[in-house]
């Protein structure tokens, strides 16, 4: 392209602003109207894609999974036998490395979870004979000390807690015969260990162990077979603001052999969360502002975590071991850790502040630390 010299009649001296502005024109011009050089292309082991952004909130919609008498390292470890847990769901949701049971054996796990209430000597032994609690004595937060199974009337759970603030919540029971299924009080409880024709288990059941669930219409109506589970989910207002989801002795991962002769132990218990899980995650509830805590009750073997006051125990204590917990929720981090001490003293007052609700017994403890920015996002 040929430039034109203005002739020198007409020549004359152009204003500097607008020689700043032609300048860049002549430039291209000299260059042939070359095109500008392009950027860079992004280095080929730089990844350019991005995980959507987490929201900030906290949850409205709880689910709690309680699964059986595993360690942490058995869980978690590289040899896991429950890959959808460990991996597929773990990448998509925050280990709490340093999660512990309250004791051994079951019941008082699941007794500490709704009620904060500490162990006695019949439920470490998961209350074999359904008996009333002879209390001889309070301790601090609503506490009590005695020994027994049924605690009275006037001992409250979080259920209750929920009920009063005109908030819902259900159990759902796996193999459950009867909503609210319980020994009669004084007898023999027959739903200890599995038969080939029922594997639910009544200590894996905490409703039921209080008056105040059990004299009440609200067992009936919200303790339930977990078959109700998919017709609750199909909707937000259908879902309980709990719902505390235990499977039966073979889909928990309690019995390496179930009584039905399939396969039981992790393996068992991982196929049941794949085929249970998704319909969770998948949920208007869930998605609108849910929380998912899958953990284990205690640790096999009577195998139990740093002693009460010693560097890394959680407040009301780690005698259950660590056994981990994974919290999923659209308000936490995918695939992120936290290696807070926690318990399940802990789980129940991150339950009740979440909604509001007073802390009860040992989660009342001042030491007790309910999940916090280690887990949720803090709203901006």
């Amino acid at each position: 392209m040929e430039l034109r010299s203005a002739p020198r009649a007409k020549a004359r001296r152009w204003p500097v602003p607008a020689l700043l502005l032609v300048a860049p024109l002549l430039v291209s011009l000299l260059a042939g109207c070359q095109p500008a050089t392009p950027a860079p292309a992004p280095s080929p082991s730089r990844s350019i894609q991005q995980k959507p952004a987490t929201r900030s909130g906290t949850p409205g919609h709880v689910f709690v999974i309680n699964l059986e008498n595993k360690g942490y390292d058995s869980v978690w470890g590289s040899s896991s036998p429950a890959p959808y847990l460990s991996e597929s769901l773990r990448d998509q949701g925050v280990l709490l490395e340093n999660y512990y049971g309250i004791g051994h054996n079951s019941l008082p796990n699941y007794l500490a979870q709704i009620s904060g209430q500490p162990p006695n000597n019949s439920t470490r032994q998961d209350c074999p004979t359904y008996t009333a609690f002879k209390a001889t004595g309070t301790g601090p937060a609503g506490t009590l000390k005695g020994n027994g199974c049924v605690y009275p009337k006037d001992t409250q759970t979080v259920a209750g807690q929920l009920t009063a603030q005109g908030k819902t919540w259900k159990g759902y029971m796996e193999d459950m015969q009867q909503p609210c299924e319980h020994p009669a009080l004084g007898e023999p409880d027959n739903h200890i260990r599995a038969t080939p024709d029922e594997e639910y288990s009544t200590h894996h059941n905490p409703f039921v162990y209080f008056r105040s669930v059990i004299s009440s219409g609200d067992c009936a109506r919200n303790v339930v077979n977990l078959s109700d589970l998919a017709d609750d989910l199909k909707s937000v207002a259908t879902t309980p603001d709990l719902a505390y989801i235990t499977p039966n002795l073979c889909h928990d991962g309690h019995d390496a052999s179930c009584a039905d002769g399939s396969r039981g132990g992790l393996a068992a218990a991982d196929a049941w969360l794949k085929d249970q899980v998704p319909a969770i995650l998948s949920s208007p509830a869930y998605k609108q502002d849910g929380m998912l805590v899958i953990t284990f009750d205690e640790t096999d073997g009577g195998t139990a975590g740093p002693s009460a006051g010693d560097a890394g125990s959680p407040a009301g204590g780690a005698a259950g071991g660590k056994v981990g917990a994974l919290v999923l929720s659209p308000f936490s981090a995918a695939g992120a850790s936290s290696d807070q001490p926690y318990n399940h003293y802990s789980l129940l007052a991150t339950i009740e502040d979440l909604f509001h609700l007073p802390r009860l017994g040992m989660a009342a403890d001042p030491g007790v630390k309910a999940f916090g920015g280690d887990v949720f996002e803090r709203a901006s």
